[in-house]
């Protein structure tokens, strides 16, 4: 970690995952679930502050930097259990002052009354689920709440939280770049320093992909897809959000500190049902995972003191490709010295020069090689070729 300037430390970060939902969203593909009864969330603050504790003591001394309660939809959990979540982690590690520590969140109307039990707690940010800004869109991502209420709940979250994002997603079936543009500008207005775009995808084993298959979903060609990823770069840039990372766009210094843990190839314990860490201990850089079903979690958790289920000692060449997949995400790029103390070998410098003589990264004055605006939509192609 010591090859890292200053300026670009990753920080160590907690990731807290909350796993229920009050419905499945029908292009989700993350560890979410529906329960019909209330949860036992004493049960669960009892399995987190044991979690916790473990992961504490596979990477002590540590200063959380940042610390991110996600899900699932954080947001149903009471304001009470966060702030249980929160002591157990001040117990285990230090947190700096000044930490950043967000919340997901749903837009409904009963979330956003919870806003002053989250912030009282000592959440400092939220990130909401907003998707889209019109109900015919809303209903058909299978999204719980209606526009006025995402925008009502934006104005709450403005009015209690001095930092606060919130999501769209775009490349919607028969979005035009003219709609996805008034939208877009629409948001800005409302967004204070931070938007995450998102473009859709059918991710595998949702109700989306068994709808695209069967016919009864038409995404837009690729034509048009790039003309919405245009769309975006273009409105966001000039209203002073530019992106820094592919889907993430803020005003400078409005980054959320958390995410680039990840995407800097930092150290972060994730803790919670299906969570996954990073961790760097005597026998090297641990990737970790937890049990993914909450009940199973929860029980294995009681039984062991912790739900981990994966645990793999990263290989040089791992930690290599990892660092290049993150890194390159983010405009700010990558440090080629940091690749080199991470995967033992140094980019193959043809490789480079031939990406760069096509204008899909550049190296910039003080070494760092980055993707350019004209490579960013064939990312992953780029990253396969360094990795190579």
């Amino acid at each position: 970690m010591s090859s890292t300037p200053q300026n670009f430390a990753p920080g160590f970060g907690v990731y807290v995952h909350w796993p229920f939902c009050l419905s499945k969203c029908p292009y989700c593909d993350f560890n979410s679930h529906v329960r019909y009864k209330p949860v036992d969330q004493a049960r669960f603050v009892a399995a987190f502050q044991r979690e916790i504790a473990h992961r504490a003591g596979l990477a002590p001394g540590r200063k959380v930097t940042s610390i991110f309660f996600g899900g699932g939809t954080p947001s149903l959990m009471e304001p009470q259990t966060v702030g249980a979540i929160l002591d157990a982690i001040a117990g285990a590690w230090t947190v700096a002052p000044g930490a950043e520590i967000t919340l997901e969140a749903n837009p409904t109307s009963v979330e956003a009354e919870r806003f002053r039990g989250f912030r009282a707690a000592g959440v400092n940010r939220v990130s909401l689920g907003v998707q889209a800004m019109n109900d015919v869109d809303l209903k058909r991502l299978g999204r719980m709440h209606t526009a006025d209420e995402a925008m009502a709940a934006v104005a709450i979250a403005a009015s209690i939280f001095d930092r606060f994002s919130f999501d769209l997603i775009y490349a919607r079936p028969g979005q035009t770049p003219k709609a996805w543009k008034d939208e877009l500008t629409s948001a800005i207005a409302r967004a204070a320093e931070h938007l995450s775009l998102y473009q859709l995808t059918i991710e595998p084993d949702t109700m989306f992909q068994k709808l695209f298959d069967a016919g009864k979903l038409t995404m837009p060609d690729e034509e048009t897809s790039r003309a919405l990823w245009d769309v975006t770069q273009d409105v966001t840039q000039a209203a002073g959000l530019p992106a820094y990372e592919i889907s993430n766009h803020a005003r400078p210094g409005a980054e959320s500190r958390h995410n680039l843990v990840y995407w800097r190839y930092g150290e972060y314990a994730g803790v919670g049902p299906g969570a996954h860490g990073r961790l760097i201990t005597n026998e090297g850089r641990l990737a970790q995972a937890t049990e993914k079903h909450p009940e199973k979690w929860l029980d294995l958790v009681e039984r062991e003191t912790h739900g981990i289920i994966e645990t793999e000692v990263l290989s040089e060449e791992a930690q290599g490709d990892e660092f290049l997949l993150m890194g390159l995400r983010l405009k700010e790029g990558i440090d080629p010295q940091r690749f080199v103390a991470l995967s033992g070998r140094t980019l193959d410098a043809k490789r480079v020069a031939n990406l760069v003589s096509d204008g899909m990264i550049e190296e910039t004055a003080d070494g760092r090689i980055r993707v350019t605006p004209a490579g960013f939509p064939v990312l992953d192609a780029i990253v396969a070729d360094l990795a190579a």
